[in-house]
């Protein structure tokens, strides 16, 4: 990137770190040049556009060829600047996510951010926030996403006794309450379904069944929006001991009630799960189902660790 008319391989091998490091190591030069080979194919894999330049009198003459990384390719558009600060928010940004977890596109532009060369702010450089996906289903649904390709998976819905085989075409991931869902197109039922991951009980397997990449438009704002309603269509009333984990984990999305806590939720067994974990410290007042799956939840629990759990 630092000439426009770029560096022979004899003067990569000898200039550049990694290489010539290696060679004066004694690397023999045909070892140097599989590595150089290599190095490019994986540059080329990971998005990186390099440019071969043969001889101007004959360009199929690559003996004297010269190799550059196009800086056009990583020129901001005129109207756009970033200032350290928000190259270093940028930088934060892809932090979060883990390689895997990154879209290929993202993982692109990531790359392009970081080569900019500005100088990042180092007030905020020691924080790096982490999103943690433990879901085995997250990778193969965003892959499946990414290629806009139908996937089928075994499903497991509160109540049922068994998981049932799903065909849907996936739209978006979204996490909402640090769970994951995936909002597709159940092709059985012939319209949009949001599922949540943890209920994915065996392997997602993308098929070779495409959709049309449009469908994705907005899915993600859909599937938030959904799961927002549902939530505030159905409220639980909890009682939970001041200065407890329960109070400060309810509280943080609850609304201050008479009688305790009123918690928004959008699956009962879900809830009842997280309400059962706390022990002692939260009561379920109402609804009565919902008081019914904790008291389950805890039986269940003492019948397993017996008396004296």
């Amino acid at each position: 990137m630092a000439t426009e008319q770029g560096l022979t391989k004899d003067t990569i091998l000898s200039s550049v770190s990694g290489y010539r490091e290696q060679a004066e190591a004694g690397a023999s030069k045909d070892a140097l040049e599989k590595m150089f080979e290599r190095d490019k194919d994986n540059l080329r894999g990971m998005g990186v556009p390099i440019e071969t330049i043969g001889d101007y009198a004959d360009p199929d003459d690559l003996r004297e060829a010269r190799y550059r990384v196009p800086m056009a390719e990583y020129a901001l558009p005129i109207d756009i600047d970033f200032t350290a600060a928000e190259i270093a928010l940028l930088n934060l940004a892809g932090s979060v996510w883990s390689e895997s977890s990154m879209s290929a596109p993202a993982r692109s532009g990531l790359r392009k951010i970081r080569a900019l060369g500005n100088t990042v702010d180092e007030r905020i450089i020691g924080y790096s926030p982490k999103i943690s996906v433990r879901d085995h289903a997250f990778a193969p649904l965003q892959r499946a996403i990414e290629l806009a390709r139908t996937v089928t998976f075994p499903y497991l819905k509160p109540g049922e006794a068994a998981p049932r085989l799903r065909r849907v075409r996936p739209l978006a991931l979204v996490e909402y309450e640090a769970r994951w869902h995936v909002l597709g197109h159940d092709t059985v039922a012939d319209a949009e379904r949001t599922f949540l991951l943890s209920r994915i009980t065996d392997a997602v397997v993308v098929t070779r069944e495409s959709f049309d990449p449009a469908l994705r438009r907005g899915a993600g704002e859909r599937a938030l929006d959904g799961l927002r309603q549902l939530a505030l269509s159905q409220t639980a009333l909890v009682e939970v001991h001041p200065g407890t984990e329960a109070a400060l984990r309810l509280g943080r999305r609850a609304s201050p009630a008479p009688q305790g806590l009123r918690v928004p939720y959008v699956d009962a067994h879900i809830l009842a799960d997280e309400l059962a974990s706390y022990g002692p410290e939260a009561r379920v007042v109402e609804p009565a189902h919902l008081r019914a799956l904790v008291i389950d939840r805890l039986r269940g629990t003492l019948e397993r660790n017996g008396d004296d759990a």
